[in-house]
């Protein structure tokens, strides 16, 4: 087979390196890939969001199915293309994939179909947004409308602080993904993030992580896309995930199809564990980053026949996927001025002899110049360990970490922290 997967951060980089080892598969090409992603195979310069031009690399290579990453491939319909083109593609079409597009109708939709969430209002002006405030006790959580890369949420302890995230988030802070916002209820618990594999008319659950939005050690800082994660997540029971699944995930895929949008893919919930149950934050329509990297180090099984099913149909005949009994965790290393503007171009020397058993480096934001690896975006290394314990796998995650040299990179210390309470790794 050969599999065309789109995207060039560490999402992808993780999904190539998996797919390239199933027996199925003789080629992988990514478009637009990255550095680490041009050792597992051809790197092609295509945009992700380049319908037309992935349609054709598609065609011209032969897929034979089209994995799409990031999700605004998929708000720019690059799977309702593949699917006129007459390539599998796995990915939800672009109606599908409004539960991630739009917060506003994702919060509707949960609304329509029973599934637990926080109580919301949507707003397209400043002053009724602000004047809605005080329906809401604090803090306030107050979210852009469209895809912000994972950052369009501000939560706000005080009431003048909120007034003022409506007014950076209607003003343009996060471009025409804020031309609406969203404010919810304030939910207390633990995060955890639930992957489901679906066809249109079957779901399974496919793992689960933890991750650590804030930009620094003790959840400090503004949000980011993710500064790193783990699995297994303690918190998160085979009890709880049964729940979710049945409350959340399989009554949203149920509502999709009767909406005439049957989602095909994968689907990843941010769930509150609250004192009442499982809550829906947000639903994403792709993997999450840096979630998928700790996934696909855990998963055991082939992950090729999974995808495909999910892209032609009879996920239902595949048995349940296998998981190593073992934890992983990945650390986000990310360029100085993350989350706002990036300092790029500094050069990054990965050790010669490489990172040993059980640790990989998944490229995000890396771009070579002149022979030499340089930061080229926000988050720009994975650095992830596999190990008996989750304390084992962080210490060996930050052991690799020392090998790096990049200055000009900082990365959270204390990844892991809410399932070790502990706090930041010795380095």
């Amino acid at each position: 087979m050969k599999i065309l997967v789109v995207g060039s951060g560490g999402r992808e980089h993780a999904l190539a390196w998996k797919i390239a080892q199933s027996p199925l598969v003789t080629s992988v090409v990514c478009a637009p890939g990255n550095p680490g992603m041009a050792a597992l195979g051809d790197v092609a310069d295509v945009a992700a969001v380049d319908v037309a031009g992935q349609v054709a690399l598609a065609k011209a290579m032969g897929a034979d199915l089209v994995v799409v990453g990031p999700d605004a491939a998929i708000a720019a319909g690059l799977s309702d293309a593949m699917d006129r083109a007459g390539i599998a593609c796995f990915a939800p079409s672009a109606a599908a994939g409004r539960i991630e597009s739009s917060k506003a109708f994702m919060k509707a939709f949960a609304s329509r179909h029973g599934i637990p969430t926080a109580a919301f209002e949507t707003f397209d002006d400043a002053a009724s947004a602000k004047a809605g405030l005080g329906r809401f006790a604090p803090p306030y959580v107050i979210k852009a409308d469209g895809l912000a890369a994972g950052k369009g949420v501000i939560i706000s302890p005080t009431l003048e602080e909120g007034r003022t995230a409506v007014d950076a988030i209607l003003g343009g802070q996060f471009g025409a993904a804020g031309a609406r916002v969203v404010i919810e209820e304030f939910m207390a618990g633990e995060e955890v993030s639930l992957f489901a594999l679906c066809d249109g008319a079957h779901a399974i659950a496919f793992g689960s992580a933890q991750d650590h939005k804030r930009a620094f050690d003790g959840d400090q800082g503004p949000n980011t896309g993710g500064m790193g994660a783990y699995a297994p997540a303690p918190a998160f029971s085979a009890v709880l995930e049964e729940a979710a699944m049945e409350q959340i995930v399989e009554p949203a895929m149920r509502g999709l199809a009767a909406e005439g949008a049957p989602y095909r893919g994968v689907v990843f919930a941010g769930l509150m564990l609250t004192d009442a149950g499982p809550r829906l934050v947000e639903f994403n329509a792709r993997f999450g980053d840096p979630e998928t990297q700790v996934l696909m180090m855990r998963l055991q099984s082939d992950i090729v026949p999974y995808l495909l099913a999910c892209a032609r149909g009879g996920l239902g005949a595949l048995a349940p996927p296998l998981w190593r009994d073992e934890a992983v965790i990945c650390v986000v290393l990310a360029a100085r001025g993350y989350p706002g503007a990036p300092v790029v171009g500094s050069a990054i020397t990965l050790p010669a002899s490489g990172f040993g058993e059980g640790v990989e480096v998944f490229h995000a934001g890396t771009a070579i110049v002149g022979g030499q690896l340089t930061a080229a975006g926000g988050r720009v290394l994975n650095v992830c360990a596999r190990a008996p314990s989750l304390a084992d796998a962080r210490a060996r995650a930050y052991e690799a970490i020392n090998q790096i040299v990049w200055p000009e990179g900082f990365h959270r210390r204390d990844i892991g922290w809410r399932a070790l309470e502990s706090g930041p790794a010795r380095e």
